[in-house]
């Protein structure tokens, strides 16, 4: 497909605001005008795609009805969303997009004429694009369910599970090199998008809850390769780019975060990784060991003549909604001469980058926002270290029980400050199913209840101290 020159200009633009929005989107304090420039860049490529649409009416038509229909969507749903459903939301926000992409693919083999091979220039981005797009949309819909608990968060596993992954993916690849082979094969294109789909939901079923973080960002990298592979199917060169800049940024935060649990993508995927574990001294609580609890009363004053607190938050503080909260009690802390950080862990919650965007909203100083290998050594000369809602990120189990599944895990140093505060409802482990050591420290002091209420108590308790 030719494009004029202004055409070709404009596409050149949504591309470089792409691109620079994407680069934007690397600190919370640009994130917004990140966002912003790409939207500006998609506005812009629409624009410049209408002038394609002069011979057909009813496409322009149709287009201008889905923006009417799924901007406000979009809008409402953005504004709506719980920050603990910001995760499902992006699932389906990512597997629609997937779904979308693999219909495309579908559409455009389906126009050509059935009589005539299709060249392999189009049948190869077409299978491509099918596999993957299928792939991610139904992923995302087994991982919007696991994080919404319409189905249960750990693995499901059964018997021959892998044999008959494997035999699914086999049968995907014959289809596929068939249609390459072959450019025909209306019914063959239809089973691979069946088959594609059936491999997206085993493909995250045996996944646990604890790599959802993971899994929504290589779902993420899924769909932007598969709207990649639509830019070529259609010619389209702003397709082509930002399909592939949102499959390459999701393809390196995956292996981010799968450095960060100290694991190899393959074992986070295919180890089952989020299985309740019933160990000896978890069926014992503990082995019967008790832990140290206080109250917010002593607790604040503790903090008050502190010299320097960190904040760790997990996804406990999300489920409270507690960041304005947790944000009130370190200005009060400020305004005493304490010192106070955010130790920023790469996966703590349900999605990549969650705290840092729950305390953005909570307004929190981006300066105060440190990541794990920024705030680690610090750990030694702070007074208090204050868990809210974090559980396996400060496990020490990770460094020093080789069993451990999540050994090997780089972490939180929280052990190695003076004093270490839980905000926790209760002993339950974390995602990853096992007892968190740490809890059962002598310097560990527990506060239970909901976050909210236990850090709104020691707002009032360092008033008052």
């Amino acid at each position: 497909m030719t494009f004029s020159a202004p055409i070709t200009l404009l596409y050149l633009l949504a591309a470089v605001l792409f691109i620079w929005g994407l680069h934007q989107l690397s600190s919370p304090r640009h994130a917004r005008m990140g966002n912003l420039l790409a939207a500006a860049g998609m506005v812009i490529a629409f624009a410049a795609t209408v002038p394609g649409l002069h011979h057909s009416v009813l496409n322009l038509v149709l287009m201008v009805v889905a923006i009417l229909i799924g901007a406000p969507l979009g809008a409402v749903a953005a504004r709506a969303v719980r920050m603990t459903a910001m995760p499902q939301m992006v699932a389906t926000f990512n597997g629609v997009g997937g779904g979308a992409a693999a219909l495309i693919s579908v559409v455009e083999f389906l126009r050509a004429p059935s009589t005539v091979a299709i060249p392999i220039v189009l049948s190869i981005p077409v299978v491509f694009a099918v596999v993957i797009g299928a792939t991610s949309f139904a992923g995302s819909g087994v991982a919007y369910a696991k994080l919404q608990e319409l189905m249960r968060g750990t693995p499901i596993i059964y018997r021959g599970q892998q044999p008959v992954n494997a035999a699914v993916a086999a049968a995907i690849v014959v289809l596929g090199v068939l249609l390459v082979v072959t450019g025909v094969g209306v019914l063959a294109l239809w089973a691979l998008l069946v088959l594609s789909l059936l491999l997206g939901v085993a493909f995250v079923l045996p996944i646990g809850g604890a790599d959802m973080p993971v899994v929504i960002s290589m779902l993420n990298a899924f769909t932007g390769l598969a709207v990649a592979g639509d830019g070529f199917v259609l010619g389209n060169p702003v397709l082509i780019v930002g399909g592939t800049l949102v499959g390459a940024s999701g393809t390196f935060l995956t292996k981010m975060m799968s450095d960060a649990m100290g694991r190899s993508i393959g074992n986070l995927l295919f180890g089952a990784f989020g299985t309740v574990l019933v160990t000896e001294q978890s069926a014992a609580g503990g082995a019967g060991r008790s832990v140290r609890s206080g109250t917010a009363d002593d607790i604040g004053t503790l903090l008050a003549y502190s010299q320097k607190v960190i904040f760790v938050p997990g996804y406990g503080l999300a489920v409270a909604q507690a960041q304005h909260a947790v944000r009130d009690l370190a200005e009060l802390l400020e305004k005493r001469g304490v010192e106070v950080d955010y130790a920023i862990h790469p996966v703590a919650g349900r999605m990549p980058g969650h705290m840092n965007v729950l305390l953005a909203e909570a307004n929190v100083p981006y300066e105060q926002l440190k990541e794990m290998d920024e705030i680690n050594d610090a750990f030694r000369s702070t007074d208090v270290a204050l868990v809210v809602g974090a559980n396996d990120v400060v496990n020490p189990a990770a460094r020093n029980s080789p069993g451990s599944p999540i050994y090997g895990m780089p972490i939180l140093n929280v052990d190695q400050a003076k004093n270490i505060v839980f905000l926790k409802r209760s002993m339950r482990p974390g995602f990853a199913g096992i007892d968190n050591e740490l809890l059962y420290d002598p310097k560990t002091i527990m506060l239970f209840g909901d976050a909210k209420d236990s850090l709104t108590s020691l707002v009032a308790a360092v008033k008052a101290a």
